[in-house]
């Protein structure tokens, strides 16, 4: 949905020319260590904005069962909260000609800020590489790479290996992709 909700829904009904309304106050930044508190109509609204974000408000709000200037209002707040992070359109790698998916674990004996700073930037500046991840345990980062084929990831490696040490790295190519989803869990 838009910021402005007289784009893709109309004006809430509410809204009147000439009358202000006043609106309750913004949310503080929800501390991220903890859970948002969110009631039965939010996780309503959160689930039908992940399965289709393209949803007009006037049949979220029939969904819900609630008004639209309501629900407009939960919206933008959930937005304001950074519980809505973003609202993407989903490409299918196949159809893009991206048919390889590998899982890259990659081991280093750096770990000073400069060295993970300049690992950072280059995995950022690299549009295959569509997740990373720093974990604890043997392996010090995961890296989700999709690409055309084993060549077009070689490339990846040579490219990344020549610019940053790594200790080891290990590839592992998807077969088949059994599930893959951006829906998290709402339900409470």
């Amino acid at each position: 949905m838009p910021d402005d909700p007289s784009i893709s829904a109309g004006k809430p009904a509410s809204a009147k020319p000439g009358k202000v309304r006043s609106e309750p106050a913004a949310e503080p930044a929800p501390d991220r260590r903890s859970a948002a508190r969110l009631d039965a109509i939010d996780r309503k609204i959160l689930t039908l904005l992940q399965q289709d974000a393209t949803l007009p408000l006037e049949e979220i709000a029939t969904r819900v069962g609630a008004s639209r200037t309501p629900v407009w209002n939960r919206i933008r707040r959930l937005r304001e909260r950074g519980i809505i992070r973003a609202q993407v359109a989903l490409l299918d790698a196949e159809a893009l000609g991206l048919e390889a998916c590998f899982f890259v674990l990659i081991r280093t004996a750096e770990h000073d800020p400069d060295w993970a700073r300049r690992f950072l930037d280059a995995v950022r500046a690299r549009p295959e590489v569509v997740e990373a991840h720093r974990l604890a345990g043997d392996i010090d980062y995961l890296l989700k790479v999709q690409v055309r084929n084993a060549r077009a990831y070689d490339r990846f490696y040579q490219a990344l290996t020549a610019e940053l040490r790594v200790q080891s790295v290990t590839a592992l190519l998807s077969m088949e992709q059994m599930k893959a989803t951006t829906a998290l869990p709402v339900d409470g």
